[in-house]
């Protein structure tokens, strides 16, 4: 149990963690509504719409948000199969075979972005295939599935593989076991592997930087404003996207919250 002194300097140390954590975003919220050409909350000038504005009016950033939003969507589409399966591999193996595959589709995780898209541009450029958001894509799933993988992976060892064995000794298929009795433990992981990709996908720069071609995507675009001056329309931009993520976030407590009320009413009524 702790004492009083460890506790108080448990608490101290939990208030400095958050502040270091949400200062920068409650200043960057801060300079998007300040009056100023310089993205900074003191001096405050006045409250102001302004930057939002511009931010609507460039064009180029919603292109690039709607880049951004194709790219996140096929690397989840190519990386959830790819690292499903993968899981069920590895997780089928043993001895050093599974330890030789396992280190193999975890390395680019351990590889820099910037070897990663430059190697598939030049692998791909062999095959006449320009570089272009195609190639992002590519890029991106071939380390965003070892995500995907690690979390079907971890959900694995919670299988009976009992319950495998019984399905295929009544008769079934290996198809339909997979489909029956493996597939619905791994969805949930399957969910939370996607949504992660999704987030990779929408955050990844260096990769992306190299195998883009001559299209842009949100986080590329943000940092060609950073090289060129940064305007309060980021901040802005910031500042609609930590909106949207709380509101998913409360979202997701109520309906949460929600679900749990029911399953604990239909308990007590059992």
């Amino acid at each position: 149990m702790a004492t009083k002194p460890t506790h108080a300097v448990l608490q101290a140390y939990s208030y400095v963690f958050l502040i270091y954590l949400l200062l920068p975003l409650i200043v960057m919220c801060g300079a998007a509504f300040n009056d100023s050409r310089f993205p900074t909350v003191l001096p405050w000038n006045g409250f102001t719409w302004r930057w939002f504005a511009e931010l609507y009016n460039d064009a180029t950033i919603w292109q690039a948000t709607a880049n951004t939003g194709m790219v996140a969507l096929a690397v989840v589409a190519l990386s959830v199969p790819i690292g499903t399966a993968g899981a069920i591999l590895v997780n089928s193996l043993k001895g050093r075979s599974r330890t030789l595959l396992y280190a193999t589709m975890i390395a680019p995780i351990l590889t820099p972005g910037a070897v990663i898209g430059i190697s598939t541009l030049l692998f791909w450029y062999k095959f006449n295939a320009p570089a272009g958001l195609q190639i992002s894509v590519l890029a991106q799933t071939s380390f965003i599935a070892a995500y995907v993988m690690l979390m079907v992976l971890a959900r694995l060892q919670s299988f009976d593989g009992a319950l495998e064995e019984a399905a295929l000794d009544l008769g079934a298929s290996h198809a339909q076991m997979l489909r029956r009795i493996l597939l619905p433990h791994l969805y949930p992981a399957i969910a939370a592997g996607a949504v992660l990709a999704f987030f990779q996908s929408v955050e990844n720069f260096n990769a992306t930087q190299f195998t883009r071609g001559a299209s842009t995507t949100l986080t590329v675009y943000v940092g060609s404003k950073v090289r060129t001056g940064i305007t309060p329309s980021i901040c802005a931009l910031a500042a609609i996207m930590i909106g949207i993520t709380i509101v998913g976030a409360i979202i997701y407590e109520i309906i949460r919250r929600t679900n749990l009320a029911k399953a604990q009413a239909l308990q007590a009524a059992q």
